[in-house]
């Protein structure tokens, strides 16, 4: 199996939000909504000593995922060709019914929940039907910095290098999310 994965180089990423406004277009998410990724701002400091940096964080697509293991329904699961993990909204409980056990158990926040009562369980499935089309997910298209890559985890640590981390990830590497990171360095003392 290939593992697909991002790219994220934190040191090029303004929080400019196109990849979450693209992501939320292409997808006919309601604005307010959270949505399948979102970009975290990071502020550290006091002025004028001040460190800012931003976090893209969708679903990470592990390679031993939480949320499969804790979805009392059996909605969630890994595509054995290239590990990207899907939800089955058909299986799904839903709001009303479900415990949110798949939310609960993503350190990262990846599956939602929309507002509505019925609501099926979402998360980025790294914009699958794209990929069946030999195209990029969306995000990776939309962001004008050039962030953001998506491919098989091999061919972006040789084209990235072994990035292991960013500013605000949590490292919980025991889940093996599908990422590659250029983080940015905080200046001492942060």
């Amino acid at each position: 199996m290939s593992r697909i994965g991002f790219y994220f180089d934190q040191t090029r990423c303004t929080g400019c939000y196109t990849c979450v406004v693209a992501c939320k277009d292409f997808y006919d998410v309601e604005a307010g909504r959270t949505g399948y990724l979102r970009v975290l701002s990071i502020e550290k400091g006091v002025f004028p000593d001040l460190f800012v940096a931003y976090l893209f964080s969708p679903c990470w697509h592990c390679e031993d995922p939480p949320c499969l293991k804790a979805c009392p329904a059996g909605a969630i699961t890994q595509r054995e060709k290239d590990g990207i993990v899907v939800v089955d909204p058909g299986r799904c409980l839903g709001r009303d019914q479900c415990p949110e056990k798949c939310k609960k158990a993503c350190p990262w926040d990846a599956p939602q929940f929309g507002p509505q009562g019925d609501a099926k369980m979402e998360k980025c499935q790294l914009c699958l039907e794209r990929w069946e089309e030999g195209r990029k997910p969306v995000c990776v298209e939309a962001c004008p910095l050039l962030a953001l890559d998506a491919g098989p985890l091999e061919e972006l640590r040789k084209k990235y290098g072994e990035g292991q981390g960013a500013v605000g990830f949590k490292p919980l590497w025991r889940f093996r999310p599908s990422v590659v990171f250029k983080g940015k360095k905080p200046p001492a003392p942060y």
